[in-house]
């Protein structure tokens, strides 16, 4: 039987590969994907612990985090798509040229 701390341990490990993914890895999509694994390495743990303690709070709140996380998703990617159109990459290098 699985319990809550099988679930905090999985929590734990995806969120960081999330983090070794975005410090290391130089394509801008795949930083914005390990950004999602992150958040949803989060939303798993309130899921996990909203279950544990019977409360709906952290159900409540993961709904909050998914609408952020769909957001983000979206402006996101269609910066991507503006840079791409522009500079012809998307490697986190090139975006100094954004600046001023």
């Amino acid at each position: 039987m699985l319990t809550v701390y099988h679930y905090l341990g999985l929590s734990a490990i995806l969120f960081a590969l999330g983090t070794y993914g975005v410090l290391t890895r130089r394509n801008a999509i795949v930083i914005f994907m390990c950004i999602e694994l992150m958040l949803n390495a989060v939303n798993l743990t309130f899921i996990s612990l909203s279950s544990y303690l019977n409360n709906l709070d952290g159900q409540i709140f993961v709904f909050f985090v998914m609408s952020v996380a769909a957001a983000e998703a979206a402006v996101g990617l269609a910066l991507m798509i503006a840079f791409f159109r522009n500079k012809e990459s998307v490697e986190v290098e090139d975006f100094n040229l954004l600046k001023w």
